[in-house]
């Protein structure tokens, strides 16, 4: 096909695609399904989620290793695989990579091994991903985030002094350049505060200084191309929920649901994707991303939170939505961008098809990380697969499946396990993601009775054993860096 002029061209492409693409990572869960939808794709990982029933999805067996800091050590890790680089080499063709995270020397790499990465270059998406620069990107945009200023805080007295030229008062919010909200954000209305994370604020030459607003976090995500940028659905955010994770802040899931915000909220927001998204391009960014808005409770304002320029978190939810399934998931159109394809389509139309309730249905995931501050090894982990919910709240495994779709009704969930056995449990480690149709939270953004019962349920069937004190000196920190 010379030409996509519409979706189904983007579907016969991919469905006829012949190019081997991989999505390299941890697991597969940022596209999980996307091999449903594009012929050789395959998943290359670095923790078998599947116990080796999945079979799209490559693990090699585990070598000896220097210990991951990050996303990008594992995928530089598997790159240079020997059984990796086997299975790439034995497939053949010209290999894409995709990636959640990757830096330089994955790029050094993959021009090594003759595989194009999928993805504007890592120090591209560096500078979009400093929140300073993000901001910055916003106002050229005319999407504003929350009143603030971009300045350096070495001390308290500096930090109020930039608050007061600005006028945006003493009850801060601070952020760093980079890192996830749970470890980078700091809530500052006292100079015992400030103290508290003095450290961390101080050694940056510039940190965003925002008003402290009462707001409820959503996330949307979009993919900017030649034709317009194209905007999925505003999703709700599940953000430091005790019984999901240690960190006040941290992301934790989403909710996905036709009512989850007004009409003018959601429309607000899409504009603003809209305008971001294209303003992006002007950056040289192109492909998928996604922005994070901040909503004030008090007046419903809707403002520009954080920019992940990238695959994340939230992809599961939203290249599973339904204008996905009635047309294409939006990751697609980020591979259209990239294959060299030509395409014209009417960015305009489809997003004012994507923007009507009845192509968004009802889902929910959860991220189950472990939330008690003790160290001990795992023996026995719930598999992968679908689980059933009795009426008493008690939840078992039903039967084996890698298809979320295939969850019948809202008393069973999909739960795709991240640590198994012989692994460390420790406080932050990410135990597995639960998908269920229907909400988590109720109307104040609390878990619902259902989501506890389902929390406490995975984890329950989670056994271990202490550790010794040979083990005890490898075991990971609390707060290790986080896979997802």
């Amino acid at each position: 096909m010379e030409t996509i002029r519409n979706v189904a061209d983007l579907r016969v492409v991919m469905h006829r695609n012949e190019r081997p693409i991989y999505f390299i990572s941890a697991t597969n869960f940022n596209l999980i399904g996307i091999d449903e939808w594009v012929r050789n794709f395959k998943f290359v990982s670095y923790i078998d989620c599947f116990d080796g029933r999945h079979p799209n999805v490559f693990v090699p067996s585990e070598i000896p290793h220097a210990e991951f800091e990050s996303i990008e050590d594992i995928n530089n890790y598997l790159l240079q695989h020997k059984e990796v680089i086997d299975y790439i080499t034995k497939r053949g063709g010209r290999a894409v990579a995709t990636f959640l995270m990757f830096d330089e020397q994955t790029e050094e790499i993959c021009e090594e091994l003759g595989i194009e990465i999928w993805f504007p270059k890592a120090k591209l998406r560096q500078r979009c991903d400093n929140k300073m620069e993000t901001v910055r990107i916003g106002n050229k945009a005319d999407v504003p985030s929350v009143p603030n200023t971009l300045a350096p805080a070495r001390t308290y007295e500096e930090l109020l002094s930039s608050a007061k030229k600005a006028g945006i008062g003493k009850d801060l919010v601070v952020q760093t350049a980079f890192g996830d909200s749970g470890h980078t954000t700091f809530f500052i209305a006292s100079e015992e505060d400030y103290n508290r994370h003095a450290a961390e604020i101080s050694a940056e030459c510039e940190v965003k200084i925002m008003k402290r607003i009462k707001c409820r976090g959503a996330t949307m995500e979009a993919c900017t191309t030649g034709s317009g940028t194209l905007v999925g659905p505003l999703l709700t955010e599940v953000v430091g929920q005790p019984a999901l994770t240690p960190y006040k802040g941290g992301w934790c899931g989403n909710e996905i649901f036709p009512g989850a915000f007004s009409e003018k909220i959601r429309a607000k927001a899409r504009d603003m994707a809209y305008r971001f998204g294209n303003q992006l391009r002007e950056e040289g960014y192109r492909g998928y991303f996604d922005l994070d808005f901040l909503i004030d409770v008090e007046d419903n304002e809707v403002y520009l939170g954080e920019l992940n320029p990238r695959i994340c978190g939230a992809s599961s939810m939203t290249n599973h939505a339904a204008f996905a399934y009635a047309d294409a998931p939006l990751f697609l159109f980020h591979l259209m961008e990239f294959s060299g394809i030509e395409y014209k389509f009417d960015v305009e139309e489809l997003n004012n098809r994507w923007a009507q309730k009845e192509f968004i249905d009802s889902w929910s995931q959860v991220v189950i990380k472990s939330t008690e501050d003790l160290v001990d090894i795992v023996t026995h982990a719930p598999a992968t697969g679908i689980y059933h919910m009795a009426p008493d709240g008690s939840v078992s495994y039903d039967r084996f499946d890698y298809h979320r779709q295939a969850i019948e009704s809202e008393q069973e969930a999909f739960f795709l396990r991240i640590t198994g056995p012989g692994d460390y449990r420790y406080e932050g480690a990410d135990l597995g993601i639960l998908i269920t149709r229907g909400r988590v939270m109720d109307d104040e953004f609390e878990l619902n009775e259902r989501a506890s019962n389902w929390i406490k349920g995975i984890k329950r069937l989670y056994l271990s054993k202490p550790l010794t004190e040979i083990q005890r000196d490898e075991a990971p920190e609390a707060g290790s860096f986080k896979i997802l």
